[in-house]
């Protein structure tokens, strides 16, 4: 689970405006760095099956708005790209 700090900032990155929390760029970094962590957890805990599908949601859930990105707004998607490091 991230906290509140590390949601500020993975926000501050990609934001558009100062009240963005839900723009698609936003999810897909809050996204991200809950997907970074729960890898982490599941290097040292590798039987843990619940967290392991929760993650492949958040995988999937991550792909979905990143094809939505690809094909409304490509500038954002490029951009978003190149800060979280993806692809």
């Amino acid at each position: 689970m991230l906290s509140t700090r590390q949601k500020i900032n993975a926000m501050k990155e990609v934001k558009t405006h100062e009240k963005d929390t839900g723009s698609p760029d936003v999810q897909v970094a809050l996204l991200t760095k809950q997907i970074e962590e729960l890898t982490s957890h599941l290097k040292k805990h590798r039987k843990d099956n619940h967290s392991r599908r929760g993650l492949l949601k958040m995988v999937g859930k991550r792909k979905r708005l990143m094809d939505y990105l690809v094909k409304h707004k490509p500038k954002n998607y490029a951009s978003l790209i190149k800060k979280l490091g993806l692809k």
